[in-house]
């Protein structure tokens, strides 16, 4: 498998440039990443990381509106806020590259942040709070069980905040403070794929980033989640149809192997309609109407999740006891099992890497990790998993004593 080929420098202000050329099309990706995510907010002041995902959109110091002239070079951009990491990226024709860089170090160097814009976005993320978590049946499913499952790290809330009052009780001080102590060129990775070469994006960094100056960042010690000794559930009743059930599980850190031995147990659970949860629970026993399971990929010691929701005429404790059958099963795995998932995730990886966006996302989330050639020894790490990696590891994630459980009902009538 063809890797991705990177050179790399850092600026004396810190930020760190990594460069992959790819001569294929007439395309650039400008991709940054800031080393910031909700997990660095502090409990009472939470949503900012998010909140400022949209913000870095509405201007700043010398350019009134970011869209406008991206659009007008033909280019397109997004963002998205993980409880580590926000990361803002731009696709744009190579000989318009520049102009990327304009955009994103003029908002690196100093938002147009006012009264006015603040209150706008405020609003939109409230609006949005509401959609994703109130107003849909199982919204609120996740706010409820990472606040069992974790109890002192601060994944404990979700990116979007922990309850809406935090963001509408933000003052333009409060973002400011967040912006100058997380937005700074030594909190961040610049990353510019396609067609460039590395001497091209060496002098355009120098010149658009060189002069923001480094920060004094508010980078914090984080409380460390304890071992979870024992198991714990919560019962909560809401606007649904039928029950749910929602399983937390720790698992190691993205950068571990543990990490990868969980991936691949999820994908054997439940990636694809053939898969054994799907299959038994679903389809044959119909004692689910969907299930799914996945790790979550985090920095610090994280979760992996099985969520259910329970078929019309099934029951919570059928639901388990099949559910536990097919964990339990997971000790009977054959090297066949292993060996087809494993040729499913290098296949999606090779896929993932076709364009030019996701291999300078991948480039950014591996440095992002502490290993920025993590990019290409990824599948290598699939590969290596024995299957006795995956029984013992399998037996430790699901010890009961490692389980938060939600139990989502209909309301009481």
């Amino acid at each position: 498998m063809s890797k991705i080929d990177f050179q790399h420098f850092t600026l004396d202000n810190g930020l760190k440039v990594v460069v992959h050329e790819d001569h294929s099309v007439p395309k650039a990706v400008v991709d940054v990443i800031y080393r910031v995510g909700s997990k660095d907010e502090e409990p009472h002041r939470t949503g900012f990381a998010h909140l400022f995902e949209h913000l870095m959109f509405r201007g700043s110091k010398n350019i009134p509106s970011y869209d406008s002239p991206l659009q007008r070079a033909g280019g397109q951009n997004n963002a998205f806020t993980t409880a580590d990491v926000t990361n803002y990226y731009l696709s744009i024709p190579s000989d318009m590259l520049e102009t990327g860089f304009w955009l994103e170090s003029d908002r690196m160097l100093e938002l147009a942040l006012t009264q006015e814009s603040l209150d706008k976005e405020k609003g939109v993320v409230i609006e949005e709070f509401k959609q994703r978590y109130l107003n849909q049946p199982y919204g609120d499913a996740h706010l409820h069980l990472r606040g069992l499952h974790f109890q002192k790290h601060p994944y404990h809330w979700p990116t979007i905040g922990k309850e809406m009052s935090h963001i509408s009780d933000a003052t333009l001080e409060d973002v400011k403070e967040f912006f100058y102590g997380y937005y700074a060129p030594n909190n961040a990775t610049l990353i510019v794929a396609g067609d460039v070469s590395y001497e091209q994006v060496r002098s355009l960094a120098e010149k658009w980033f060189g002069p923001i100056p480094s920060r004094n960042l508010k980078k914090h010690a984080l409380p460390q989640e304890p071992p979870q000794t024992e198991a714990r559930s919560l019962t909560v009743h809401g606007d649904v149809p039928f029950p749910a059930v929602y399983k937390m599980f720790h698992i190691p850190p993205h950068n571990e192997r543990g990490y990868y031995i969980a991936d691949i147990i999820t994908d054997i659970l439940a990636n694809g309609r053939n898969a054994r949860l799907f299959r038994r629970l679903v389809r044959e026993q119909q004692l689910a109407s969907s299930i799914s399971a996945y790790p979550w990929m985090m920095h610090d010691p994280g979760a992996l999740s099985l969520d259910g929701r329970i078929a019309a005429n099934s029951s919570i404790e059928a639901y388990e006891a099949a559910l536990q059958a097919e964990i339990d099963d997971l000790q009977n795995l054959t090297e066949s099992d292993l060996n087809r998932i494993k040729t499913k995730l290098e296949a999606i990886f090779m896929l993932n890497q076709t364009t030019i966006l996701n291999k300078a996302m991948g480039l950014a989330l591996s440095d992002a990790l502490g290993d920025i050639d993590l990019v290409n020894t990824t599948p290598e790490i699939y590969q290596s998993i024995t299957l006795e990696e995956v029984k013992n590891t399998a037996k430790h994630i699901f010890d009961p004593s490692n389980c938060s459980t939600l139990y989502y009902l209909p309301a009481e009538k």
